[in-house]
């Protein structure tokens, strides 16, 4: 099956529709950005604050307490299928692209990656694992650049004329 370069073989409407919902994740996916930085959640120490709380710090301007299981279960929960679907309608629309393989396996596969190395280093940061706020940062943005560069690539094919010859 020939699929390498397909997505700018679709009729404008197709490719209208496709582009419309590129922009409205990357608007959802960049909105959930902000509140990353709303949170101090885009460092290590506020990674770590955020999850663990400073209810012992009898010195914090503001008190953050520690999430409980049922909160981070239902954080984990939600945002690893929510990306699980981002990253796999996104990843469809990257395969349809004219790119080397090489190129596609890459920006489908590693969000997977990703998703699992962020919110399962969350989840092992608050059982008490504090190396893994590196780990969680650096996953996020890769996930995050993965993210840019795929919308961007596909956005941009939509844009093209068709190049196949049947």
């Amino acid at each position: 099956m020939q699929y390498d370069g397909l997505l700018s073989t679709f009729p404008k409407e197709v490719k209208l529709f496709l582009g419309s919902f590129v922009i409205i994740l990357s608007i959802g996916f960049y909105t959930g950005l902000l509140f990353v930085g709303q949170t101090s959640t885009a460092s290590p120490s506020g990674i770590e604050l955020n999850y663990l709380g400073n209810e012992n710090d009898d010195e914090a301007e503001k008190m953050v307490f520690r999430k409980t299981e049922k909160g981070m279960l239902t954080t984990i929960h939600t945002h690893v299928l929510s990306m699980s679907f981002i990253f796999f309608l996104l990843g469809i629309l990257v395969w349809l692209t004219k790119l080397p393989n090489s190129v596609k396996l890459f920006l489908t596969v590693e969000p997977f990656l990703s998703v699992l190395l962020t919110f399962g280093g969350i989840y092992l940061l608050w059982t008490g694992v504090l190396w893994m706020k590196y780990v969680v940062i650096f996953s996020g943005v890769l996930m995050t650049l993965t993210f840019m560069i795929s919308s961007v690539l596909v956005l941009y094919q939509l844009t093209l004329n068709p190049t196949r010859s049947d």
